[in-house]
């Protein structure tokens, strides 16, 4: 097959284009940074540099290409970033179109159902809504969990106050996910053939947030690190101090009062919680300890 993967060499990406050239596919991997290319070569694909936001170019990227792994870039800038998401969205679902591409892989998340209140997760929404308009081209939504990935962004104040926390309480239950385990999924939901649209959940582990703190805290050396649970004003003004756009920390500030008030998981819970992934808590515990 000739698969086309965006999202360059990122957490997914990396892993996920070794999965397809190893099968014998002809891989081009989209990356808007001309430094990738040899790197991206080193991996047996393709390069196609330019910006996902430019529906030409992904048109031509796109064009005889058997299936696509779509995924949009987080956070596209510091300001009317649901909007700017939206928008690339819509730039892929132009090229998809014009290039007749027929199988699209589509990387969502958990909470994608939920129209509104989410913070980032929103924007997925809205694609989700704009991929389910295509004609004649069969996409999974890839509803992926909270990245495991994303803790590293909490080793500053585990270092500097000893604690780790959202604005959500020690007993929520949290989808989490390894970015290994959705280049799996990825990776089978490609090979398959075109077959009208699914949602297909990938989480690796599904676990309440204090057995974040305990495995992490286990695997750093600090068994007795607390999950503290911050109201949403601490939540937002911490990640203000600590230099994250405001912007930006309002909508993490909203996704974590979704999960705090199950809006997020709820679609999840209902369609029985599935757990597919391979890499779980304690796992990715050992990995965080290496990079603390």
């Amino acid at each position: 097959m000739k698969i086309t993967v965006t999202g360059s060499l990122g957490n997914i990406g990396k892993n996920l284009i070794p999965i397809l050239t190893g099968a014998g596919h002809e891989v081009t991997a989209i990356s808007s940074n001309i430094e990738r290319k040899a790197d991206i070569e080193s991996l047996g694909a393709k390069a196609a540099i330019g910006s996902v936001s430019d529906s030409n170019f992904l048109a031509t990227a796109f064009s005889g290409t058997d299936a696509i792994f779509a995924m949009t870039p987080p956070n596209l800038g510091g300001s009317h970033i649901i909007e700017n998401t939206t928008n690339a969205g819509k730039a892929f679902a132009a090229a998809i179109t014009a290039s007749g591409v027929k199988k699209v892989v589509m990387l969502s998340s958990v909470g994608a159902d939920v129209p509104g209140g989410t913070g980032p997760i929103e924007g997925l929404y809205h694609i989700e809504q704009i991929y389910s308009q295509l004609g004649d081209v069969s996409v999974t939504f890839l509803r992926a969990g909270y990245f495991y990935t994303n803790y590293y962004n909490d080793i500053p104040l585990i270092k500097n106050a000893g604690i780790i926390g959202s604005n959500f309480p020690a007993t929520a239950l949290i989808p989490l996910v390894h970015p290994a385990d959705i280049a799996a999924a990825a990776a089978e939901e490609l090979q398959q053939p075109a077959a009208g649209n699914k949602v297909r959940y990938i989480v690796s582990d599904y676990r309440p947030a204090a057995d974040v703190a305990s495995a992490i805290g286990a695997a750093i050396g600090k068994p007795e690190l607390p999950w503290v649970a911050f109201t949403d004003e601490e939540a937002l003004q911490g990640m203000v101090q600590a230099g994250v756009p405001e912007e930006i920390a309002g909508l993490y500030t909203s996704m974590g009062a979704a999960i705090r008030n199950g809006a997020i998981q709820q679609d999840f819970v209902q369609t029985a919680a599935p757990v597919t992934g391979v890499i779980k808590l304690e796992d990715f515990a050992k990995e965080y300890a290496a990079a603390f």
